[in-house]
């Protein structure tokens, strides 16, 4: 591979804004795998946002990224699955697998698509220091005849576009948005575009927490809400904390800490099949290595407000921000009937959109 841009390439990326800012072009914020591709003739490397390869793990992208992409380029995109007509994040993790085999049956029964939103390269040039209006000029261009599942990233101008695609597009299970100043150059690992995503809040269950990795101080907590048969399930984790605050909560929590897990409603977290059927705190997994996942059970009594952007199935897609103690709720009233409800909005429709 001869190229203008070599890999591996760390993505531009975006710092969270409150408001869409006005003056740019704005994009929806897909969720899937940032992907930077680059392609020389039959050879095309599909590169993580931390640099490591994809392409083992998409041998269908990398069929259709040769018919559709220029013979030598380097792109920027995500790599997303669809199902029901929204992005699921859950089936895209599931194709990170170490088996071939398995990695070859996914490809066939949830294939996955790329969005592609920005040019790096072309030919023999580099498009790093050139202006993001030409080089989206460049990309319309150059994907004009591409047909799915490769796919040109619908933008816009016009904000109050930007403002109704931040609505609607939630429903196709996207993100927000993504604001980029027309005159930005492409500077790789750096927050130079804006990112403005959806804010929620939520009255939820602290049902224990982790230690924190640097030692006896709390990392995270854990939160649940009841489902409709009674029991607490595990949605979500809140772990930004100033160290000062990390020390305080473990003896805060105290009084809560239980001996071991033993009567706690996640207690069988460790048993594999108990996931099945509920959703629990992580065990082990090819996915975590070999890190610790114990926690300490507390009893779950105490209530705490928390910020979220979106949830994926039963639990909050990222992690949620910790906003105050609740003492005026009881952990029975917090349950998954609080939650705001997204209109469904179908994915087909984003990817047809223009601007």
């Amino acid at each position: 591979m001869d190229l203008p841009v070599m890999p591996p390439v760390k993505p531009m990326l975006a710092k969270s804004v409150a408001k869409i800012p006005p003056g740019m072009q704005y994009e929806a914020k897909w969720d899937g795998f940032r992907a930077i591709v680059h392609r020389d003739g039959d050879e095309v490397e599909v590169g993580s946002r931390t640099g490591k390869s994809l392409s083992r793990y998409f041998p269908e992208l990398v069929a259709a990224l040769k018919e559709n992409l220029p013979a030598r380029c380097v792109v920027d995109g995500e790599i997303v699955i669809v199902h029901g007509g929204r992005l699921d994040f859950d089936r895209l993790t599931e194709r990170i697998h170490p088996a071939a085999s398995r990695v070859k049956l996914l490809a066939e029964t949830t294939p996955a698509s790329f969005v592609a939103f920005d040019l790096l390269a072309l030919g023999d040039d580099s498009l790093l220091d050139t202006p993001l209006a030409d080089r989206r000029g460049a990309l319309v261009h150059v994907l004009s005849t591409a047909r799915p599942p490769v796919h040109l990233a619908p933008a816009t101008t016009d904000p109050a576009l930007a403002r109704e695609w931040f609505e609607r597009f939630e429903g196709a299970g996207l993100d927000g948005v993504v604001a980029k100043p027309l005159d930005l150059p492409y500077r790789p690992d750096a927050r130079l575009m804006f990112k403005i995503k959806h804010e929620r809040t939520a009255d939820v269950v602290l049902a224990g927490f982790r230690f924190h990795k640097t030692g006896p101080i709390v990392g995270s907590l854990l939160l649940g809400l009841y489902d409709g048969q009674g029991a607490l399930q595990h949605v979500g984790v809140c772990a930004a904390f100033p160290m000062k605050r990390r020390a305080e909560l473990v003896e805060e929590l105290e009084p809560l800490r239980m001996p071991d897990a033993e009567g706690h409603p996640w207690a069988s977290w460790t048993d594999e099949a108990a996931h099945e059927s509920a959703r629990l705190p992580g065990a082990q997994s090819r996915w975590t290595g070999k890190k610790d996942l114990s926690w300490v059970p507390l009893r779950p009594e105490r209530v705490c407000e928390v910020k979220y952007d979106h949830m994926e199935g039963d639990r909050f897609r990222h992690t949620a921000q910790f906003v105050r103690w609740r003492p005026d709720r009881t952990p029975e009233s917090c349950t998954y009937g609080q939650l705001e409800e997204v209109v469904g909005y179908d994915l087909a429709e984003v990817l047809g959109e223009t601007g």
